[in-house]
């Protein structure tokens, strides 16, 4: 990572190995969400600064509300900075949370102008 990160200023890598499940659908299975980790734990062990932003939503399985997607930026050790300010400027300019609301929050908006 550190000769990628010589030469780029952040990697980019997704933050789960799949698409968000649902509010506690994995609280029985315990191994689940051991492996939803798997692509942060490593950076955490690594002492790279890493920070995920949300880079989309896809539809669920069942056809439910959709389900957010996130993008893991890593960048240079001490590099955190420079990090958060890359962050920033993608979720500024991506506008992903206008693309699509989760349920939860499309309700707390519903609920809010009643």
């Amino acid at each position: 990572m550190q000769a990628a990160l010589q030469q780029y200023d952040i990697l980019v890598c997704p933050t789960a190995p799949i698409a968000a499940y649902k509010l506690g659908e994995k609280l029985s299975d315990p191994l689940a969400m051991y492996k939803g980790d798997l692509m942060t734990i490593n950076l955490n062990l690594s002492g790279l600064p890493a920070v995920v932003v949300p880079c989309g939503f896809t539809t669920a399985e069942d056809g439910g509300a959709p389900l957010p997607v996130g993008l893991q930026m890593v960048g240079r050790m001490f590099g955190e900075q420079q990090l958060l300010q890359l962050a920033h400027m993608y979720e500024q300019t991506a506008d992903v949370a206008g693309s699509a609301q989760p349920q939860v929050v499309a309700g707390q908006q519903q609920r809010a102008m009643a």
